[in-house]
C-alpha cells in the first residue's frame, strides 16, 4: 500500500470515528432537550408562565418571580394573530422550557451540545471527502451525513439570527439521531471513486443545492406538523373542550398555530427558488454528461413531481380559501414526495441515477 492510498484509508476511519462520535454528542443533547421540556413544565414558574400564555391581555409587560433567593424577569409572550380569518388572537407560548430558569439552562446545554455535535459531524463530512478526494456525495450514505450536518446548520444559524425556533430542537436531534443510524447501519458505503457520470463540476453545484434544499424543506415540515397539533388544541379551547394534561403541557409551550404556519410557509418559499435552480443544474448536467437534458429517468420525474407539490402549496396557501389546514396537508405531501425521491427511488427503483451504493 502506497502512502496516498494509507493517507486516504487513516482519512476514512477518522471520518468514521468522527460520525459516531457527533451521534454520541447528539444522544447527550437529545437528553438536555428531554430535560428542558420536563423541568420546565414541573415548576412553578413553568406553570406560571403557561397559565400567562393563555392571557393575551398585558402581554407587553413582564413577569418578576422568585428563584433561589433572588427575582428573575420573564417577558410575557407576544400576541400574535391566527391566520384563519374570523379566529381569535393568541400568543405564542414560552417556549419549551416554559419560561424557567432550570428549563431554559437545560436548553442552553442542549443548544450547547448540538453545536459541539455539529462541529464533530462536520469535521467527519471534511475528512470523508478529502479521503476520495472528491465532494462526499457520491452515494446515500454521504448525502445522509451531509444533509444532517445542513438541517442542524440551518437550525442554529437562525438561533443565531435571533429567530424563536428553539422548539425545533427536539425533534431536530431526534431526527438526526435517526438518520445517522441508517446512514452507518445500513447505507454505509466504503470510500469510493466517482462512476464516469459523475465526474463534473456540477456535482457540487447540483448536489449541494439539492443537500440544503431538502434539510431547510426539513425544517419546514417539523414546522408544519406542529401546526396542525397546535392548531387542533387551539380549534378544541375555542370550543370549550379540555385537553389532557399532557398535551397542554406541550402545546401551551409553543408557538401559536399562525406563528407555526407563517414559519413553515416563509421557510418554504424561501427555498423554493433553489429546488428550481437545483432542477435545472441538474438538467444541464445531463446534457454534458447523457448528451440530453431531460430523459424522463425516476429521478427526474420526482424531482420535477416534488418541485410540482411544493409550487402547488405555495400557491393554495397565497389563496384565501386554501390557508390553514389544507394548504398544510398540501406541504407534507410535497414534502413526502422528497422523501420518496431519496429513498424511494434510490433504493428501490432502478435507473441513471442509481447510485446508492446499497
Amino acid at each position: 500500500m502506497n502512502l496516498a492510498a494509507a493517507t486516504n484509508e487513516s482519512l476514512a476511519h477518522t471520518s468514521n470515528v468522527l460520525i459516531y462520535s457527533s451521534m454520541a454528542v447528539y444522544t447527550l443533547a437529545f437528553f438536555a432537550h428531554i430535560a428542558e421540556w420536563v423541568l420546565g413544565s414541573r415548576s412553578k414558574v413553568g406553570r406560571t408562565a403557561a397559565a400567562l400564555s393563555g392571557s393575551a391581555a398585558g402581554a407587553s409587560s413582564p413577569v418578576v418571580v422568585a428563584q433561589g433567593g433572588s427575582t428573575a424577569v420573564l417577558e410575557r409572550p407576544k400576541v400574535v394573530t391566527r391566520s384563519a380569518a374570523g379566529t381569535r388572537d393568541v400568543p405564542d407560548g414560552p417556549g419549551a422550557a416554559g419560561g424557567t430558569f432550570k428549563g431554559d439552562l437545560w436548553g442552553r446545554i442542549a443548544v450547547s451540545l448540538t453545536v459541539v455535535a455539529f462541529a464533530v459531524e462536520a469535521g467527519g463530512v471534511i475528512t470523508r471527502a478529502l479521503s476520495v478526494q472528491r465532494a462526499p456525495w457520491a452515494n446515500m450514505y454521504e448525502f445522509s451525513i451531509t444533509f444532517s450536518t445542513v438541517a442542524v446548520g440551518s437550525y442554529l444559524v437562525l438561533l443565531a439570527l435571533k429567530k424563536n425556533v428553539r422548539w425545533i430542537g427536539l425533534p431536530l436531534v431526534t431526527t438526526v439521531l435517526l438518520d445517522l443510524g441508517i446512514a452507518v447501519t445500513t447505507l454505509y458505503t466504503d470510500s469510493d471513486q466517482l462512476v464516469p457520470a459523475l465526474h463534473s463540476y456540477w456535482l457540487w453545484i447540483h448536489v449541494s443545492t439539492a443537500i440544503i434544499c431538502g434539510a431547510v424543506f426539513y425544517l419546514g415540515a417539523v414546522g408544519t406538523v406542529l401546526y396542525l397539533f397546535r392548531d387542533s388544541y387551539e380549534n378544541k379551547l375555542a370550543g370549550g373542550g379540555t385537553p389532557g394534561k399532557f398535551a397542554s403541557s406541550v402545546m401551551e409551550r409553543l408557538p401559536s398555530a399562525s406563528s407555526l404556519d407563517k414559519f413553515s410557509y416563509r421557510i418554504n418559499a424561501a427555498v423554493f427558488p433553489l429546488w428550481t435552480f437545483t432542477i435545472i443544474a441538474g438538467a444541464i448536467w445531463a446534457g454534458d454528461a447523457w448528451g440530453r437534458y431531460w430523459g424522463w429517468d425516476p429521478k427526474e420525474v420526482w424531482s420535477f413531481i416534488t418541485w410540482v407539490a411544493y409550487a402547488a402549496y405555495l400557491h393554495a396557501r397565497a389563496t384565501a380559501g386554501w390557508k390553514g389546514r389544507k394548504a398544510a396537508y398540501l406541504a407534507l405531501v410535497a414534502f413526502g414526495c422528497w422523501l420518496f425521491n431519496y429513498y424511494g427511488v434510490n433504493i428501490f427503483v432502478t435507473g441513471l441515477h442509481s447510485y446508492a451504493g446499497v
